[in-house]
């Protein structure tokens, strides 16, 4: 399986890649030019999701260009990193939780390929978002790599870019959410849509809004994952070579 690792926030280092392709897409440019991976005999790819230099909001994101350019490729997987808030008690900074399902609180972002007026229009199953077997392989590849993740959960989108509100995450937690971040959708539902698996790699960057005595520092958020990407890096490492057996 040829993969696609979409990184956001304290991934563009995580992994040694080559000279970036362009690839054009009707959509727009991608956030930033796909750059080549190897992994034993096959070339995987790495998309910096808010571009090189990290600049583009989460809603000001092309989501379409960026996963039309990486099925181009060849990619027939995506696995997705992801900063996030943690809601659920068991979520704590530095933790790394693989979703299982989401709920898209986000608005006006451009959600599907089929709305151009030129393209099929499709109802996409989408019931179980992460499920699959590359999700099997990262559960494996965590493990061979000594790297507790935790194993489900329920991802919120939310529109960004500033963080929630107390009764927002309030409001998350009723609706049964365990993590919060901006990236998520339309991304996930527009791989499923273009017929490539999709798996996040949620890094817990902080606990949500209201779930600590103080208030949410962005300073602490960017510690947090400076000191945690080097252990998604592990992972991601196994799961390349996982995925070229």
């Amino acid at each position: 399986m040829k993969l696609g690792i979409i990184g956001g926030t304290g991934a563009l280092d995580m992994l040694e890649t080559g000279h970036p392709e362009m690839i054009k897409s009707p959509f727009g440019p991608p956030s930033a030019r796909p750059e080549p991976i190897r992994a034993g005999s096959q070339t995987n790819w790495f998309l910096a999701r808010h571009g090189r230099p990290h600049r583009i909001p989460p809603h000001r994101i092309n989501y379409r260009a960026n996963i039309f350019c990486l099925k181009k490729l060849g990619v027939e997987g995506i696995v997705a990193i992801n900063a996030v808030g943690g809601i659920h008690d068991d979520h704590q900074p530095g933790d790394l939780v693989l979703p299982d399902d989401l709920v898209d609180y986000t608005w006006g972002r451009e959600h599907t390929f089929t709305d151009t007026g030129t393209a099929e229009l499709r109802h996409v199953e989408f019931g179980r978002p992460f499920s699959g077997p590359l999700r099997e392989i990262v559960l494996a590849a965590a493990g061979t790599s000594g790297e507790a993740i935790h194993d489900g959960g329920v991802y919120a989108a939310t529109q960004g870019p500033r963080l929630e509100s107390e009764a927002e995450v309030r409001r998350l937690m009723r609706d049964g959410c365990d993590l919060v971040g901006m990236t998520g959708m339309p991304e996930a539902g527009l791989a499923r849509e273009a017929g490539l698996e999709y798996v996040s790699i949620c890094v817990v960057a902080n606990r949500a809004a209201g779930l600590e005595d103080q208030p949410v520092s962005i300073e602490d958020i960017h510690r947090v994952l400076a000191g945690s990407m080097e252990r998604v890096g592990h992972v991601v490492k196994e799961i390349l070579v996982s995925a070229d057996r």
